[in-house]
């Protein structure tokens, strides 16, 4: 279990809003008892002083950070997909290159391995096939761990899922290029990107195209597939993937966890134990060279932070 502790960071997510000063931020993780943190997509500018002093001094390793990490000087909030490499806009591209660009850097000056990374999503001029399905299952108030018993459902899913696998052909090539565009960045300053599994149907990779996507990128030592188990979790619950079968698939090109649970209604973020997830079974991919983050949401106690760092250093140990 020792073992496991001392590997597992907590997001910064968890109380990024809440603090001004980097330092106490970093102080009240530590204060915990986490010797690593993940620095997520919420450190705005006014918190970066602390933290690099935090850094400077020792009281903690910064395990990975979260593009964008820090957020652009006009952000004052988590903003993951503020800009993305799956964008038709040529500004927006530009965009998205130099906050990524100073992402790495900030990487570098924190001494930070890796970067947790979204890819983008398909995009459409009138209302999108999850929003309209979105909006179905409320109609007819149905919980997230009853869709695969209603048959209506899975229509609406499948005719849903048709629209984006067509958007997602020419996306995927956008992202692509971004990628390929961004490698040499990745490897003069010798980092690695995780590449995140994501909870929206129109988020992209498609989870069955997962794999393919990264062996067209190639390059295993630059890019590699994060798993966040909350969001397979949701995917699993709609029906698209199997969470196991899902992660045999990409363990050869595993870099890194997001762990949290899933509640029966489909609420992520929540304190692993206590939800859908079986993380004994994602105990068995866990590697030593693997990042292992908690990543919780802000409404948690801090009770229910030491209830998961606890539990994980038990099935995970």
């Amino acid at each position: 279990m020792s073992d496991i502790l001392d590997r597992l960071s907590l997001s910064s997510c968890w109380c990024s809003e809440r603090h001004t000063d980097g330092y106490e931020m970093i102080e009240e993780i530590v204060g915990l008892g986490f010797k690593r943190v993940e620095l997520s997509h919420g450190i705005r500018i006014s918190l970066v002083p602390g933290v690099l002093k935090a850094v400077e001094e020792g009281l903690v390793e910064v395990s990975s950070v979260h593009n964008f990490c820090p957020l652009p000087n006009s952000v004052q909030h988590a903003a993951p997909n503020l800009y993305e490499p799956s964008t038709v806009d040529q500004r927006e591209m530009r965009l998205w290159d130099q906050y990524t660009t100073q992402t790495l850097d900030f990487a570098v000056k924190v001494g930070a391995p890796r970067i947790v990374i979204h890819s983008g999503s398909t995009w459409y001029f009138f209302e999108s096939p999850e929003k309209k399905l979105d909006k179905w299952i409320d109609a007819q108030e149905l919980k997230a761990c009853d869709l695969l018993e209603n048959q209506d459902f899975i229509k609406q899913r499948d005719r849903a899922m048709k629209r984006i696998k067509r958007a997602s052909k020419k996306t995927m090539k956008r992202i692509v290029a971004s990628y390929e565009r961004a490698l040499p960045w990745v490897k003069e300053r010798g980092l690695q990107w995780g590449l995140e599994n994501r909870e929206s149907m129109e988020e992209m990779p498609i989870d069955a195209d997962y794999a393919d996507f990264l062996k067209e990128l190639a390059e295993p030592e630059s890019f590699g597939y994060w798993h966040d188990t909350g969001h397979a979790q949701i995917k699993h619950q709609l029906g698209f993937l199997d969470h196991r079968t899902h992660l045999e698939t990409m363990a050869g090109r595993l870099v890194g966890f997001h762990l949290h649970d899933v509640s029966r209604s489909g609420r992520d973020h929540q304190v692993p134990g206590t939800g859908t997830i079986d993380f004994k079974m994602v105990s068995e991919f866990v590697r030593p060279e693997h990042t292992l983050v908690l990543e919780l949401s802000p409404k948690l106690t801090t009770q229910q932070v030491l209830q998961s760092r606890d539990y994980i250093g038990e099935v995970f140990g």
